[in-house]
């Protein structure tokens, strides 16, 4: 991505998320939908980008639901636009999200709906024609996406879509500060689950630094009371205000996050948000493709400009990614 001369790249990015006035005015109210109550860090910066971005514009947020507590039938005023949270779920790999995403657009035809920033993968072109009939009988429906990839697909299959390209709400975090001193050399940040890589286990493999994901950067007792929080919301909460309380937990669960970040001088990561929240820090980092592409895409789409950070592991790259596996 090409930046102003003497404007730092996390900047611009920051400065391109303004696309989204188009669809979302400022002074707008509207009802925030599937924001994240789990241990994924990433899409809990997400979720505080969101946010961020809503109180710099002055939009007025009325209600917000995740998935666990969205109800069976909601009355949404026409004048209110419908905003769903960004990220990677959508697609087939994270149906319970997708299939909220898919209700929404379905019970309100009337309402303009924005879906914020994501990558969109399907294992089944089937499911993707299934979503594709759905979306394709709404009239006033904006989709912003992350990378050139998803951008070519939804055009393709949305037909009846206004489609953008956009880069990932949490930039609009950008500057972050920690208050940790970097003293330690090497975090390796690296996925855990479904979206792993055969070549990652090369750098898990590799001497030198510390291990961690978002699922052992929270202790046993920070993920027990995540549980239990969202059992509340899944089950009504009653008069304890749940949203609240899991809107201030969240902010220290992103600020442990950070802080941890802030002990090391270097991040090496096949975590997305491993990678932005590095270049949020302006922090040393290397970033290691996922299992369909999402990280190398967005890496060439938005954050190639950025001098502290650098993309190895593709295929057309096999040394570098190899002397990585040796840095200690």
């Amino acid at each position: 991505m090409q930046t102003e001369p003497n404007v730092h790249p996390m900047e611009t990015l920051k400065e391109r998320l303004r696309q989204i006035l188009q669809a979302i005015p400022p002074g707008s109210s509207i009802d925030y939908i599937d924001y994240p109550v789990y241990n994924n860090g990433g899409d809990l910066l997400i979720m505080k980008g969101a946010e961020a971005f809503f109180r710099d514009n002055n939009i007025r947020v009325c209600s917000r639901y995740s998935v666990l507590d969205f109800p069976d039938r909601l009355t949404i005023p026409l004048n209110r636009i419908i905003v769903l949270q960004g990220g990677g779920n959508f697609g087939d790999l994270y149906p319970v999200h997708q299939k909220l995403r898919e209700k929404i657009v379905a019970s309100y035809p009337s309402n303009r709906i924005v879906i914020l920033p994501q990558t969109i993968f399907y294992k089944k072109e089937s499911e993707f024609e299934r979503t594709a009939h759905i979306f394709n009988k709404h009239n006033d429906l904006h989709l912003f996406v992350r990378d050139p990839v998803s951008y070519e697909m939804a055009t393709r299959m949305f037909l009846r879509c206004s489609v953008y390209l956009s880069p990932d709400m949490a930039h609009q975090l950008w500057p972050i500060r920690s208050r940790s001193a970097p003293d330690k050399s090497l975090l390796r940040f690296l996925r855990t689950d479904i979206e792993k890589t055969n070549e990652q286990d090369r750098l898990e493999g590799a001497e030198g630094g510390d291990d961690l994901d978002w699922g052992n950067l929270y202790n046993k007792v920070e993920k027990k009371a995540i549980g239990v929080i969202g059992r509340m919301m899944s089950g009504g909460s009653g008069v304890l205000p749940m949203q609240t309380i899991w809107a201030k937990y969240s902010d220290y669960l992103v600020n442990k996050a950070i802080e941890r970040f802030g002990e090391y001088r270097t991040v090496h990561t096949s975590r997305l948000h491993g990678h932005i929240l590095s270049c949020l820090m302006d922090k040393p980092n290397t970033l290691l493709d996922n299992s369909y592409g999402k990280n190398s895409n967005y890496y060439q789409t938005w954050t190639s400009g950025i001098q502290s950070a650098r993309l190895v592991g593709r295929k057309d790259e096999p040394s570098q990614a190899a002397n990585v596996m040796h840095i200690g």
